[in-house]
C-alpha cells in the first residue's frame, strides 16, 4: 500500500518561511510524479507544486512560483516543500499526493494522497 508521512506544518508569520515533509512509501520512487495540493471546502483540490521523480522537473502554481521549491531525495523517498515569504492566502491543509505524471497530478488524477498537514499564515 501507498503511505504517506507528513510532517512540518504549523504557525508563521507572514513573510517568514516553512519546510514541509512528505516521506512516501509503496511505490518505485524513481518513477511518477509527487506534489502538494490544496483543497478548500467545497471546491476542486488544487494543484501547488509537483516533481517528477523520474527526470526531477518541478512545476509550481503561479502565486508560488518564486517563494516556494519542491525537492526530493530519492534516497530517503521523501519530498520536501521549501515555502518562504509566506503569505496569510496560503494558510491551507497542504496534501502530498502522487500522479501517474506530472500532467496527470496537475489535473488532479491522483493516485494516492496523504492526510494532510495544516500551515496558518498570520498577518
Amino acid at each position: 500500500d501507498v503511505q504517506f508521512v507528513e510532517s512540518g506544518g504549523g504557525l508563521v508569520q507572514a513573510g517568514g518561511s516553512m519546510r514541509l515533509s512528505c516521506a512516501a512509501s509503496g511505490f518505485p520512487f524513481d518513477d511518477y510524479a509527487i506534489g502538494w495540493f490544496t483543497q478548500a471546502p467545497g471546491k476542486a483540490p488544487e494543484g501547488v507544486a509537483c516533481i517528477s521523480l523520474s527526470d526531477g522537473s518541478t512545476d509550481y502554481k503561479d502565486s508560488v512560483k518564486g517563494r516556494f521549491t519542491i525537492s526530493r531525495d530519492n534516497a530517503k523517498n521523501t519530498v520536501y516543500l521549501q515555502m518562504n515569504s509566506l503569505k496569510p492566502e496560503d494558510t491551507a491543509v497542504y496534501y502530498c499526493a502522487t500522479g501517474r505524471t506530472p500532467e496527470a497530478f496537475w489535473l488532479a488524477d491522483f493516485g494516492s494522497w496523504g492526510q494532510g498537514t495544516q500551515v496558518t499564515v498570520s498577518p
